[in-house]
């Protein structure tokens, strides 16, 4: 299993990299729709919707709002209340995980597709806009952490993150994680010749809410008996199970760049 998610790691890191430096931006904003949307269509099976059809009224659902943000630009006052929504709506899943992990029907997970995968949209294109190297910093700390949170959750991992949730899961992991995280933001702060004190605190942050990314799909998952959201990936499962980190990550990193004025 392992060697399976390595070797497919490698073949979509390539992937990656030749999009983001070597495709026009037009065409990076039509493969981030088409992944979103593709992550869209397993979130549909988190609703119990199985047939075709109605599953590709719910892609068309979350087409349609990514089309109407995109008629009003990546950087216009309505993009940025729904960066802002979804700051909100993180927070709600943080507080609907560990309060009442149980709770959770189709309309919960029709409306928190549309404040997943919207938002990422618009924080995935925008960081594109300031930098391909931005976009790939985030992709970066965000491996950092799942590879860290991986690694020292096998080996140490005692004591449960979620256990209703994701019992796989261990604070270990998360401690690892973090520690995994932080040397890719020293890293970035060289990198990037930003203000280190402020710019680990974002990053910080970034992966913290990574995790709930994470953990938000596996409350979805969960409830509709799901072990992965697809089959799409082999040894990683679907879309969304390479995705979820980065769909949380991605509003918050930009968000928090931007109020700190720390882009160059």
């Amino acid at each position: 299993m392992l060697k399976q998610r390595v070797i497919t790691a490698l073949i979509l890191a390539a992937l990656v990299l030749g999009a983001i430096f070597w495709l026009p931006a037009d065409i990076v904003a039509a493969v981030i729709t088409l992944l979103l949307l593709a992550g869209a269509w397993e979130c549909a099976a988190f609703l119990g919707l199985k047939h075709p059809v109605s599953r590709l009224a719910y892609v068309a659902l979350i087409a349609g709002c990514i089309a109407f943000v995109w008629s009003q630009g990546t950087n216009s006052p309505r993009a940025d209340q729904l960066l802002h929504a979804a700051l909100i709506w993180w927070l709600v899943a943080f507080m609907w995980i560990a309060t009442m992990p149980g709770i959770v029907n189709r309309a919960s997970a029709a409306l928190a597709g549309v404040l997943v995968l919207v938002p990422a949209w618009v924080a995935l294109i925008r960081l594109h806009e300031y930098a391909p190297f931005w976009l790939l910093f985030l992709l970066l700390l965000v491996v950092a952490a799942d590879v860290g949170a991986y690694f020292a959750g096998r080996k140490f991992g005692r004591h449960k993150l979620a256990p209703k949730v994701s019992p796989g899961k261990t604070w270990e992991g998360v401690l690892g994680g973090l520690a995994a995280a932080a040397l890719m933001a020293v890293i970035g702060t060289a990198w990037f010749k930003v203000e280190v004190v402020s710019f680990i605190a974002v990053c910080a942050i970034v992966v913290l809410a990574s995790i709930i990314g994470d953990l938000t799909e596996s409350l979805f998952k969960r409830h509709a008996g799901l072990k992965d959201s697809g089959t799409l990936l082999p040894g990683h499962g679907g879309v969304l199970d390479r995705v979820d980190s980065v769909t949380a990550a991605a509003p918050i990193f930009l968000v928090g760049m931007e109020w700190l004025g720390l882009f160059r």
